[in-house]
C-alpha cells in the first residue's frame, strides 16, 4: 500500500509539474488541455490508491498499473511529445506506446475494483458499462480500429498537431478505445472472439502501416519528410504486429494451461 501511495505522489509530480511549465511558457487557454490530461492521470492514480485501501490489488496487478501510469506520463509529458510535433515516426512511437503498451498494461492491471471502491455508487453505471464492453471483443476491436484510421487521416492528423484540444481528444480516444479492446481480449473468457478481434486489428493496422511505408508521397504535407513517414509505417507494422501476435500467443497459452491443469482430487472421508 505504501508503494502505491508513493507511486501516486511521484506520478503527480512528474505529470503536473511539466504541464504547469508548459502553461507558464504559453497562454493558459492553449495549455489547459495539457493540464487536463495531467488531472485525468492524477485522478486515475489517486482513485486507485484510495480504492486499494479497501480492495487491495495483487502485487502483480499493482505493478502493471504503476507501469502503465508511468509510461503514459512519459509518453505524454516527456520530451517525446515535443519531438513528435516535427516527426511522423516519433509521433507514431507515441501512439504505439499508448495503444500497445499503456493500454494492455492497464487492462492486465484490472483497476475497476479499486476505482469502484473509491467512487462508491457515484460511477457504478460507468464501471458496469465497461464490464459489459469487455464481453464483446469484436465490437471493441472495430471501434478501436475506426478511431485508428480516422486519426491517421491527413486532415485529422494535422488538426491534432495544430490544435491542443483536438490533440487531447486524440490521446483520450486512443487510450480509452485501446484499453477497452485489450480489456475484452485479455480478460475475456471466450477464446475465439478474442483471437478474431486480435486478427482483425493485426490485419488493418498492418495495412495502414504498409500504406505509410510504401507511400510515394508524404500524406501529411511537405513539412513531413517521406522517409520519416515510411519509418512511421514500419513502426506500426512490425513492432505493433509483434505486440498483437504476442497477445494472441499469450491468450492461447493461458487457455491451454487452464485446460491441462490437473483437477482437484476430492478429499476422502
Amino acid at each position: 500500500m505504501r508503494l502505491i501511495a508513493a507511486f501516486v505522489l511521484v506520478t503527480l509530480l512528474v505529470t503536473v509539474r511539466p504541464a504547469a511549465a508548459h502553461a507558464l511558457a504559453g497562454s493558459l487557454p492553449a495549455s489547459f488541455p495539457l493540464l487536463l490530461i495531467a488531472a485525468l492521470l492524477g485522478a486515475a492514480c489517486g482513485l486507485y490508491g484510495l480504492g486499494a485501501r479497501r480492495v487491495p490489488p495483487g502485487r502483480v496487478q499493482a505493478t502493471w498499473f504503476c507501469a502503465a501510469m508511468a509510461i503514459g506520463a512519459l509518453a505524454v509529458f516527456g520530451p517525446l511529445d515535443r519531438w513528435a510535433e516535427n516527426s511522423t515516426a516519433l509521433h507514431m512511437v507515441q501512439h504505439m506506446l499508448l495503444i500497445v503498451v499503456v493500454a494492455p498494461l492497464g487492462a492486465l492491471a484490472g483497476p475497476l475494483p479499486q476505482w469502484s471502491a473509491a467512487t462508491g455508487t457515484l460511477l457504478r453505471p460507468l464501471w458496469g458499462a465497461i464490464q459489459r464492453c469487455g464481453r464483446h471483443p469484436l465490437a471493441a476491436a472495430m471501434v478501436h480500429g475506426v478511431l485508428i484510421w480516422l486519426w491517421h487521416a491527413p486532415r485529422l492528423y494535422l488538426l491534432a498537431l495544430d490544435d491542443p484540444w483536438w490533440h487531447l481528444v486524440e490521446h483520450v480516444s486512443f487510450v480509452v478505445s485501446a484499453w477497452l479492446f485489450w480489456w475484452a481480449v485479455l480478460r475475456g473468457r471466450r477464446l475465439a472472439p478474442a483471437l478474431l478481434a486480435i486478427l482483425l486489428t493485426l490485419i488493418h493496422t498492418g495495412l495502414l502501416g504498409a500504406l505509410l511505408t510504401f507511400g510515394r508521397v508524404s500524406f501529411y504535407g511537405d513539412a513531413r519528410a517521406l522517409e520519416d513517414q515510411q519509418l512511421a509505417g514500419l513502426i506500426m507494422w512490425v513492432p505493433g504486429g509483434f505486440a498483437y501476435l504476442a497477445a494472441a500467443g499469450w491468450i492461447v497459452w493461458r487457455r491451454l494451461g487452464e485446460e491441462t491443469a490437473p483437477a482437484a482430487v476430492p478429499a476422502r472421508d
